[in-house]
């Protein structure tokens, strides 16, 4: 299976490793000294199941690696125009498109009540749409704690990762059981569902958390959690989580939002948006913190404690000048 990852950053990188590792033809998309390293010495994944390495065809500009059989885009939610523009040459006539990213997906009303409503801050102008669109598009949510610790190296840090797939329709596909298998043959579980929205929830539930929290602390969740007043601020959180997703008809299923803050404050990776934030990195403030807001206002379901954490995460990421705002949150 030929398999391009658009976004070779610490997902990407892992997520390519394991599909080299499976036997699949892998390329990646990268850019700057993360594609100079690549280019140079491979890529090289330290996970706690050992270390991987490959060296996968890796480029700059889509046009050089041609049509794929699949692609997986890894890319953060504030370069997805920039995807949307180059992404033409990798696809052929039935070229399936994974989208692997963390908060509110472009396609989130597709194939639901809402059907025909674009959410035109997470896909500006329609590009995805246009340059894509649903036909080809397979939703995906990811859980790999790691990071980018020098160009073309990847530290995954827990043991419990995994790559959810599954169609904006519901469907249990051939080619979203095919990406899974190919992803799942390099020892990353991939199981493939019928109900991406509410995998994409229950993701939510840990980053609506612990963005904004660590955004203001600029600690880890172990760090933020320690005192009684962040904990209890954080189960309030979570359970304004949990109102939002089951007024969508996406109850998140497992522990209570208690329990799962008592799993958090062991943990001592910080969140993505918080990595973004140290390095100077565009913030996926829109997709991850605002766009779940406007639902739960659509959806009439108070949110009291996580309005008040969004604007003041908001703010300090305007401050740090890695977001744009929209006239709403200016």
């Amino acid at each position: 299976m030929k398999v391009c990852v658009f976004g070779a950053g610490a997902i990407g990188g892992h997520v390519a490793a394991r599909l080299a590792k499976g036997g699949a033809d892998v390329s990646v998309v990268a850019r700057g000294a993360n594609l100079a390293a690549i280019e140079a010495r491979g890529l090289t994944v330290h996970a706690p199941d050992g270390t991987l390495h490959c060296r996968p065809r890796a480029s700059a500009d889509p046009a050089s690696l041609g049509p794929q059989d699949a692609v997986v885009v890894t890319t953060k939610a504030p370069a997805l125009p920039s995807v949307a523009a180059a992404i033409a040459p990798l696809l052929g006539p039935e070229t399936p498109v994974a989208f692997v990213m963390n908060g509110i997906p472009w396609w989130y009303n597709d194939a639901t009540a809402r059907d025909g409503q674009t959410l035109p801050a997470l896909d500006p102008g329609d590009a995805l749409r246009q340059a894509i669109g649903i036909p080809r598009t397979i939703g995906g949510v990811v859980y790999s704690a790691c990071e980018v610790t020098e160009p073309g190296v990847v530290e995954v840090e827990t043991s419990d990762g995994r790559v959810i797939f599954g169609e904006v329709d519901g469907r249990i596909s051939p080619r979203a059981q095919a990406l899974s298998a190919a992803i799942a043959a390099g020892g990353l579980p991939s199981p493939v569902v019928p109900d991406i929205r509410q995998a994409v929830w229950q993701k939510l539930l840990g980053n609506l958390v612990s963005g904004p929290l660590c955004i203001l602390t600029r600690s880890c969740m172990q760090d933020t959690l320690l005192s009684p007043e962040t904990r209890e601020t954080a189960i309030r959180m979570a359970e304004e989580v949990t109102a939002i997703a089951a007024a969508e008809g996406w109850p998140i299923p497992g522990d209570a939002p208690a329990a799962r803050i008592a799993r958090s404050a062991r943990l001592r990776h910080k969140p993505s948006i918080l990595q973004d934030l140290e390095a100077g990195r565009m913030m996926e403030v829109e997709a991850m913190l605002r766009a779940p807001l406007r639902i739960a206002r659509e959806a009439g379901v108070a949110v009291p404690t996580l309005a008040l954490m969004v604007a003041l995460a908001t703010r300090a990421a305007i401050a740090a000048g890695l977001y744009t705002p929209t006239e709403d949150a200016a």
